[in-house]
């Protein structure tokens, strides 16, 4: 026999929402070390980009030593860059500077540099490689304005 009322469902008393499943963690901890990487990417590029634009002696022409020994005087006034390997002091003379041959990678003549007192703090050791911006001046001599261990 049939009765008249509906049917009632066996799941009728059981919540209709089903429960929060908790969030894994570990999906967390890996985009977080992701992100930390993708951002110490990012810095260290930034700095060497950074270093790279100011470098004043980034613009200026490799010191032309065979150019030099051809004749000085096209290139008086001109600024160059010039990576140089200490070979010899030949001494020094207060309030002048110091007169020291180098090499070069462009040659194998050794180039005479004027280090001016301005720049007197700078301890040259044989063998030693520096980056330096040279002027070639007013007789010949080769001065370096600015220079810096390579």
């Amino acid at each position: 026999m049939m009765s008249d009322s509906p049917m009632q469902s066996p799941f009728s008393d059981a919540p209709t929402v089903l429960p929060v499943q908790p969030k894994r963690k570990g999906n967390g901890l890996l985009w977080g070390l992701i992100g930390s990487i993708l951002l110490l990417i990012v810095g260290i590029g930034g700095y060497l980009l950074y270093t790279h634009l100011n470098d004043p002696l980034r613009t200026l022409e490799v010191f032309p030593v065979a150019k030099y020994l051809e004749g000085y005087k096209s290139l008086q006034g001109s600024h160059f860059k010039g990576e140089l390997t200490v070979e010899n002091d030949l001494g020094f003379k207060d309030g002048s500077g110091r007169l020291m041959t180098f090499s070069t990678k462009e040659s194998t003549h050794p180039v005479v540099v004027m280090i001016p007192p301005t720049l007197a703090g700078i301890y040259f050791v044989k063998g030693q490689h520096y980056l330096a911006e040279l002027e070639v001046k007013e007789g010949g001599l080769i001065y370096a304005n600015s220079c810096r261990k390579n």
